[in-house]
């Protein structure tokens, strides 16, 4: 950079001469600080729109998933929309003319971003829920458990069962109620993905004698099982494991701890998925060789009194 100065000679007394003087600024300090200054700017602009692109990607999906239950609260969506779009659009644009223009967006974004989750929660803690695989947020017709179109959906009023079972449905498995291909006892109690309801006449029958059994009682299936031992508190066999379809105990075993005299009923509830498995060859084995009763609905095979 160059000043302009004035020089005076002392020796010879003549008029001031207008002179030069040179000052030298390092010229790489002033490109340097342009250069980050841009930088940083332009790494502000790209965190703001990677933010803008995250809220906009955020209200679409939530306006996709609350129009799989378009009747439950449509005001939702459409406050996703007035509210978010213009959000993410100002989280790019309002800093560059408002400097306070994040800090005041932000928390709205934050707001809208958490809008519809947290309407689902909502929704989830204040609806009653039974059965198996309880299921979050409002009512989707058709749907439960295992996607849309499966077997079951909503119940009745007051609540929801995430898993209804087609009891007595012509042509249905026997894990959706019916009886088993081959003879065996079905229905009452519970079933695939259900626990059982246990009257007070049926729990007095299991109960009655039971610490003299390793088993008070055997079914098919875990949730069938679940409910009997919940109601009595006492050991029940759960033949076929979760959904009966295990082959596990095999028929011989099962008529080995029979003969032994460890389990005292066969609860003719539950059933295999598939015709021939190992829990259908047992309920068609205990129903040609017992005797049974109907207790509060529930058809009870006594396995310490075999048919003459």
């Amino acid at each position: 950079m160059i000043t302009p100065s004035v020089t005076i000679s002392e020796s010879d007394g003549q008029v001031p001469m207008l002179g030069k003087s040179v000052l030298l600024v390092p010229v790489s300090a002033g490109h340097s600080r342009t250069r980050s200054g841009g930088q940083v700017r332009f790494g502000l602009l790209m965190s703001r729109t990677v933010m803008a692109l995250a809220l906009l990607a955020t209200v679409l999906w939530a306006n996709v998933l609350l129009d799989r239950s378009p009747t439950w609260h449509p005001e939702l969506r459409a406050a996703l929309v007035v509210f978010g779009l213009p959000a993410a659009l100002l989280i790019v644009v309002a800093p560059l003319f408002w400097r306070r223009g994040l800090a005041v967006l932000a928390p709205i974004a934050v707001v809208v971003a958490l809008a519809a989750p947290a309407a689902y929660s909502f929704e989830t803690i204040t609806t009653a829920h039974d059965g198996a695989l309880p299921l979050a947020g409002p009512t989707v017709p058709g749907a439960n458990a295992f996607g849309a179109g499966g077997p079951g959906g909503a119940g009745g009023p007051g609540g929801r069962t995430a898993f209804v079972p087609r009891a007595g449905v012509p042509g249905a498995s026997p894990a959706f109620g019916g009886t088993v291909a081959n003879g065996g006892p079905r229905g009452g109690g519970g079933g695939f993905l259900t626990a059982s309801e246990v009257g007070s006449q049926l729990k007095a029958l299991l109960q009655a004698g039971a610490p003299g059994y390793e088993w008070v009682a055997a079914t098919i299936d875990a949730n069938s099982a679940a409910g009997y031992q919940l109601a009595t508190d006492d050991p029940v066999m759960a033949i076929g494991g979760f959904n009966g379809t295990d082959p596990a105990p095999t028929l011989a075993q099962f008529q080995a701890v029979v003969a032994q005299g460890k389990v005292h009923y066969f609860i003719g509830s539950g059933g295999g998925m598939t015709s021939g498995s190992t829990s259908n060859a047992i309920s068609s084995w205990v129903s040609q060789h017992f005797s049974s009763t109907t207790v509060d609905g529930v058809t009870v095979y006594d396995l310490t009194s075999p048919l003459s």
